[in-house]
């Protein structure tokens, strides 16, 4: 019977703390993506990488790499809220971006000078 009831006490803190959990991972994961549409918007033309930290209101909300590679490029997020961290991995094509609208297509006198 006594242990009935300390489940019946403790059973709402667990589910409550879950909860908590829960919401801080959500607005982790929402940290990340901002990070990634950063990125998508900001794709360098001459460099391979980008490396940046999106900080606001004194709290780091995201750690971003884009990394250039054959043919598309791969671009690392980690979001951030107070303790929990956590990391998004996207691979895009350069046809992808370019359908996208975040490429613009190379002109027809760059494609004779490759």
């Amino acid at each position: 019977m006594r242990t009935f009831l300390l489940l019946c006490i403790l059973f709402p803190f667990v589910l409550t703390a879950q909860q908590g959990m829960e919401e801080n991972l959500d607005i982790a994961y929402q940290n990340a993506k901002k990070g990634i549409y950063w990125a998508l918007s900001n794709i360098p033309e001459n460099k391979q990488r980008l490396q940046s930290d999106l900080i606001a209101d004194e709290k780091l909300y995201a750690s971003v790499k884009l990394i250039k590679e054959f043919n598309g490029i791969k671009i690392v997020s980690k979001g951030i809220y107070n303790t929990v961290e956590v990391s998004v991995t996207i691979y895009r094509s350069v046809d992808g971006l370019i359908q996208d609208g975040y490429l613009t297509p190379p002109s027809p006198e760059e494609k004779k000078e490759e």
